[in-house]
């Protein structure tokens, strides 16, 4: 039977519920994509504008689709139909839920191959594969994963498995218990090796890189790229939030909870920089080395390094439990739909959307060998997945659900929930009516346009 209202799961606790939030935010886009970003960006002062815009553009947009999510105790598309319909507005704003549900199946097809890549590496560092290999070697061993069809889809079979049966046991059983166990190790991990970097060289030049404030290079381009990143980073715009807002108790205060997230968030972020820049700088690597800085530059640094195959499947862990932590956030919205809008049980509506979601991502990897040739507007499955989420569906829905929370919604009842004072509330009010949106807007229009 599909679950009604009555029957929707809550998070047995607000700690539980910060530490999945936590999970879902802290994945590939802090631990891989944000050491390469600063390295590409001018370290410090992209670190600088990416806090700046966390604030203002990050931190809105959850607390929006968190309230939203609570006020609908329902699947995104159910929450902002029912929503829109009890502020007397139409009931088509459901399609800003479809949205996002989109929008984490997609991303989460080919999410699945980057975290199968991670699981092959576990096993690549922990057996001392790259122990004396130069660049070309570890580089080779890099493309030639990549190449193999065969590799790419037992990995990503394996790491679709685990987020079906983590997803599948349920939101208390399975999203939180496994954030409550996932999230402490992936800070203990990250402890560990900074730990060690703080002992064998290159912190200084490390903590430099990321902390020294150098305004000279907060270019248009910098500001661009950190408040782009911002908004990606926290799950927004997938409706992940909104999900995860539907199993919330009325006690939860938003505020509180989302400043705890985003600073977590952001710890995590630069706790990563430090993981990953002293050994590449005591290494003589290059910082901005792109995706690459992870599956070929470090591994060079750990096959040459005292303790390299410890530390290195150290880092490779805290990869795949980050991977983790957000795919079965990308996935819940699916299953919570089909569970609620079918007579599929949760365990069923997990096998239907794991396997299309697998299917998908068998496309995705095909991109890199047997399918190299065929593209889609000039670009290969896996990138016509990342682009089509990363440029339209994701701004285009975070966008959609502030505006709806500062334009369609009684505002009184908002700022009841929220608990602000007038001063705070005025303040509040620019920055969701119009800092928020209007940054989405530019980043929107100046992706598009480059």
């Amino acid at each position: 039977m599909a679950m009604n209202k009555q029957e929707h799961a809550q998070w047995s606790s607000s700690f539980g519920f910060v530490l999945a939030a936590v999970g879902s935010a802290v994945g590939l886009g802090n631990i891989w994509k944000f050491p390469y970003m600063v390295g590409e960006s001018g370290g410090s002062a992209f670190v600088i504008a990416y806090l700046f815009c966390i604030a203002l553009v990050g931190f809105p947009i959850l607390v929006a689709e968190w309230l939203i999510g609570r006020r609908g105790q329902k699947n995104p598309v159910n929450t902002f139909a029912d929503v829109a319909a009890s502020q007397g507005k139409s009931r088509s704003w459901g399609i800003v839920g479809a949205s996002g549900i989109l929008g984490g199946f997609l991303i989460l097809s080919f999410y699945s191959v980057i975290g199968g890549w991670a699981l092959n590496y576990i096993t690549k560092i922990a057996s001392g594969e790259f122990v004396g290999q130069d660049g070309d070697a570890v580089g080779a061993t890099f493309d030639a994963m990549l190449a193999s069809a065969g590799t790419l889809t037992i990995w990503h079979t394996v790491f679709m498995v685990l987020t079906a049966i983590i997803v599948g046991m349920g939101v208390t059983s399975g999203i939180e218990k496994t954030a409550k166990v996932l999230m402490p190790l992936l800070g203990l991990i990250l402890f560990v090796i900074v730990g060690y970097n703080v002992m064998n060289g290159g912190f200084g030049e490390a903590v430099a890189y990321l902390f020294a404030p150098d305004l000279s290079k907060l270019t248009a381009d910098v500001m661009l790229a950190a408040l782009g990143h911002a908004f990606f980073t926290l799950s927004i715009g997938m409706g992940i939030m909104i999900a995860y807002g539907s199993y919330l108790g009325r006690e939860v205060n938003l505020l509180k909870t989302a400043r705890t997230v985003v600073i977590l968030d952001t710890v995590i972020a630069l706790a990563a920089g430090l993981a990953i820049f002293p050994i590449i700088f005591s290494n003589g690597l290059d910082p901005a080395s792109g995706p690459g800085l992870i599956f070929v530059s470090l591994p060079i640094a750990f096959g040459s390094m005292g303790a390299g195959t410890i530390i290195g499947t150290l880092f490779f862990l805290l990869i795949t439990f980050a991977a983790i932590t957000s795919s079965i956030s990308l996935l819940e919205p699916t299953v919570e739909f089909l569970e609620e809008r079918t007579s599929m049980s949760r365990t069923v509506s997990t096998i239907v959307a794991s396997i299309v979601i697998w299917l998908l991502g068998i496309a995705a990897l095909l991109s890199f060998n047997l399918w190299a040739d065929f593209t889609i507007m000039g670009n290969g499955v896996f990138d016509a997945l990342d682009k089509l989420t990363s440029k339209f569906i994701l701004p285009l829905t975070g966008l959609a659900a502030i505006v709806f929370l500062g334009w369609q919604m009684d505002q009184r009842s908002v700022q009841q929930e929220l608990g602000l004072s007038n001063g705070t509330w005025t303040l509040w009010q620019i920055i969701s009516k119009f800092v928020a949106p209007i940054a989405v807007v530019i980043v929107f229009v100046t992706t598009l346009m480059g």
